[in-house]
């Protein structure tokens, strides 16, 4: 088989590639195992323009929110799906110092964020004693509905192979790669986790940390926003069905759910919700994080037959279609990548001898 692009990984990254190579009439094949822990099927797929305690505008967010809601509207028409609804935030302010911190931000009339109503209006579902602020718009990209749509498509299309890719089988050459029966002119690694051991991209200064959650039914919460106290609930696109999540643990010694993850959800949840509530599942998952929080993309530098989207980390729903877009630019056109995501920030780092 030959092919123009091999792409090794069917997440968030390796599907929003797929798309616009597609766009573009490039031929393709993905390669898959169909991980059922893989993070892009796990993620609630939030886009969320504020982060952190000091509730600081999201990078780069002006040019990813428009784009992420028109990319994932136009995605969602052409699968017959819903692939992305607009969900504002309810932030409870768990202390009177978080409020003070929120409302400072509200009063410097910062973007994205503002205060609440009087305050009651939720009193019959939550408990809270320091009021709430809102953050909109945000978006939620449905992945649980995306990735499985995607991957149909895909198979129909005979443009997927439900399996591993390995590295080993792997020959590589100036102008091509050479994977079993298949020749392509280039691989992009789109591995998630798995891009931290991948033999020529692991010297990146990958961070993948451990995330799990919590799968929900609520009877009869209302389901127009994400409501935050810590922990995020969101809502799927299953009626009553609600994802709780997450956590961000850096030191991990499995991949597996924990027990005490689950407790400290689960009672957290008690002393906020007043309506009744049921665990239908419990999922971990890693995440390819970056030390500076700023994705890969581009070809190695040694190995121009070799490319990578990659180090998403937790803004994966919002970055993921821009790069994706961005790379294929790069590969049919030659234009620039973002210089704080271009691969070629790490050249030096990456023609190490590692043999």
């Amino acid at each position: 088989m030959q092919i123009d692009y091999l792409i090794a990984g069917q997440g968030i990254s390796g599907t929003w590639l797929s798309w616009y190579l597609e766009k573009e009439n490039i031929s393709y094949l993905v390669t898959d195992d169909h991980d059922e822990k893989a993070p892009s099927r796990l993620a609630a797929g939030i886009i969320n323009p504020i982060t952190g305690r000091r509730h600081v505008s999201t990078w780069m967010i002006e040019k990813l929110l428009p784009f992420a809601w028109e990319a994932y509207t136009r995605l969602g028409e052409e699968l017959g799906i819903t692939g992305i609804s607009r969900r504002n935030i309810i932030d409870f302010f768990p202390n009177p110092q978080m409020r003070e911190s929120f409302l400072k931000r509200v009063a410097e009339k910062t973007d994205y964020v503002f205060a609440g109503d009087d305050g009651t209006s939720l009193n019959d579902y939550f408990h809270y004693e320091f009021g709430y602020g809102e953050i909109r718009p945000v978006y939620t990209a449905h992945l649980e509905a995306i990735i499985p749509a995607w991957r149909k498509k895909l198979i129909q299309e005979n443009r997927l192979r439900t399996e591993k890719l390995h590295w080993e089988e792997l020959e590589i050459f100036p102008d091509h790669i050479r994977y079993r029966d298949i020749r392509a002119r280039k691989i992009i690694f789109c591995d998630g986790a798995a891009g931290a051991d991948n033999p020529w991209f692991k010297l990146l200064p990958f961070a993948p940390n451990k995330g799990q959650a919590l799968f929900l039914e609520i009877p009869g919460l209302p389901a127009g926003n994400i409501y935050k106290k810590g922990l995020s609930l969101v809502p799927l696109l299953r009626k009553d069905h609600w994802w709780l999540g997450s956590a961000y643990e850096w030191d991990f010694t499995h991949t597996e759910p924990t027990v005490e993850f689950r407790e400290k959800a689960e009672s957290a949840l008690k002393q906020w919700l007043k309506i009744p509530w049921k665990v239908i599942n419990h999922i971990a998952s890693i995440r390819p994080a970056t030390i500076e929080r700023r994705p890969f993309a581009g070809l190695h530098p040694l190995y121009p037959s070799l490319g990578i989207l990659n180090g998403m980390g937790t803004k994966g729903c919002s970055l993921a279609p821009w790069f994706a877009r961005e790379l294929t630019q790069h590969l049919l056109h030659n234009s620039p990548i973002h210089p704080e995501a271009d691969l070629r920030r790490f050249s030096r780092i990456l023609s190490r001898d590692i043999s």
